[in-house]
């Protein structure tokens, strides 16, 4: 084998040099099949710059300075078959960029909103965004409640039983926990919502189950008796 290329040489005589204009040409890439807009909104603080560059990046920072106005990132994944380009805008959670940033809501998609499970004003404030949503975002807009920071479960302000109770007055609206320190659920926030986004649309090819796609979800890790039970996964 040729260490420089990883090709087999032809067997018998002949040089095995090739020239340029026979070397194997790349293939030009697949483009995109959909390109979704995807907005995440919540008060400041809550860590939206987090979740998305932990799900853009897979970083995380521990001390993010607020978002001025609107940031955006490009992530390419693959489900249902189809290649799908994501525009995913994070939002200024102080009230006054709410003028800039409300002109993301109308070609958003899906929209995530997030609230801090250890700070109860930041869930007090769910009703305000969602006066936003009805505002300005689409009807059609895919919509998921986050609980983030579930890293700092001993600090919880928040119970589960209350945001899905939030979550269950709002028609369509997806709930999940998560955390972007510690990286759970949140692959699972992004491409869930993805996925029911493609659920409304038009197919070429037949509807395959999200465990079935390029990015599938992980199994659970099984928990040791003595520690806690396991926390619950999206959606």
């Amino acid at each position: 084998m040729e260490s420089g290329y990883g090709v087999q040489r032809r067997a018998g005589g002949g040089s095995p040099a090739v020239g340029a204009s026979q070397r194997r040409r790349k293939m030009p890439l697949r483009a995109a099949d959909y390109k979704l807009q995807v907005i995440i909104i919540g008060s400041r603080g809550v860590g939206k710059t987090s979740l998305m560059e932990r799900f853009t990046d897979d970083t995380f920072c521990e001390a993010c300075k607020s978002t001025v106005g609107v940031d955006f990132k490009i992530k390419t994944v693959e489900l249902r078959g189809k290649k799908i380009r994501l525009q995913i805008w994070d939002t200024a959670g102080q009230e006054r960029f709410n003028s800039i940033t409300s002109a993301y809501y109308r070609g958003a998609k899906g929209i995530v909103l997030v609230y801090d499970i250890t700070k109860q004003e930041t869930f007090e404030d769910l009703p305000k965004w969602m006066r936003m949503i009805d505002k300005y975002a689409s009807e059609d807009a895919e919509l998921l409640l986050v609980g983030n920071k579930l890293d700092c479960e001993s600090d919880r302000a928040i119970s589960r039983q209350q945001a899905e109770r939030f979550a269950s007055r709002i028609s369509g609206m997806r709930f999940c926990e998560a955390s972007a320190k510690d990286n759970f659920n949140v692959d699972e926030i992004f491409l869930k919502l993805v996925d029911d986004i493609l659920s409304k649309m038009p197919l070429e090819v037949p509807s395959k189950v999200l465990s079935n796609s390029v990015l599938s979800l992980q199994p659970e890790p099984e928990i040791p008796p003595e520690l806690p039970p396991p926390r619950m996964r999206c959606c």
